[in-house]
């Protein structure tokens, strides 16, 4: 194992979430057991309803497990916290406010007891920046594009300099072009930051091409995780080299298998 995956950073143990409905509770995640190591890129992939949100959230103190328990630098996670930030496929900003006054609200929340406004404006200018969007500073979310709007969601989560990053499905509504370039920026973006990265999706080839480890979930009610596969491809990668590439082909198709082959009933019963 490499150097910079040698300290855990996330641990999952023994984790069980149960859910109150009006048929009665609902299982949705039983036995997770998960390491995520520091400075590591994992995604969590699955067929809809598997829980892997569930699990993002939980990872996120959004939620509290039933069962089981969540570290995060050896500190239990008992709520949200600044160094867990969270990216959603809704990028949430507020749309009365700039591009920039919805980063430095985050910026604020975190360093305005320690730091002036000057040192907020930075923070908040070097986040823009990190994304790409210092000319758009000044518009509002209704000005910009859907791919403008995520850049700025990952802006304020990088703005408070997580040590990790969690990302719902953060492309998912967006087309395949605009969806490939944001997918290359964050890979230079982690690699800038060396953030500890869990990310949520759907997508085989985006898990394999941003991931240096992919879970793949069972299907729920009762989702677990069935297959842990670690995704040894150098870094910088490159989309284009990467498509010829055997490696790669073969980890799309452990992926392409588990999800469509042994977890394939989901598709059935949903056809």
């Amino acid at each position: 194992m490499s150097e910079s995956f040698s300290t855990k950073y996330i641990e999952i143990h023994g984790v069980e979430q149960t859910f109150k409905t009006k048929k009665g509770p609902f299982r949705a995640l039983q036995n997770i057991n998960l390491t995520v190591t520091k400075g590591e890129f994992v995604a969590l992939i699955g067929h809809s309803g598997c829980g892997k949100s569930t699990l993002l959230n939980l990872i996120a103190g959004l939620t509290t497990p039933t069962q089981g328990s969540l570290l995060c630098a050896n500190r239990e996670i008992a709520g949200p916290g600044p160094e867990r930030a969270v990216v959603f496929q809704n990028h949430s900003l507020l749309p009365w406010l700039t591009c920039f006054e919805n980063v430095y609200l985050a910026v604020e929340r975190v360093f305005s007891a320690n730091e002036n406004k000057a040192q907020l404006k930075a923070r908040t200018d070097a986040a823009l920046a990190m994304v790409g969007l210092s000319p758009a500073a000044q518009k509002r979310p209704g000005e910009i594009s859907g791919g403008m709007k995520q850049r700025v969601g990952i802006a304020r989560a990088l703005s408070m300099e997580p040590k990790v990053l969690l990302l719902d499905e953060p492309f998912g509504a967006l087309d395949a072009l605009t969806r490939a370039k944001l997918q290359d920026e964050l890979l230079q973006i982690v690699a800038n930051t060396q953030s500890t990265v869990v990310m949520v999706t759907h997508d085989v080839d985006e898990a394999v091409l941003l991931s240096d480890k992919i879970v793949m979930m069972t299907n729920g009610p009762s989702a677990t995780i069935g297959e842990v596969l670690r995704v040894d491809l150098p870094r910088p990668r490159d989309r284009v080299a990467l498509a010829e590439s055997a490696p790669y082909q073969q980890y799309r198709k452990a992926v392409i298998d588990f999800l469509y082959t042994r977890q394939a009933h989901v598709e059935k019963l949903t056809a």
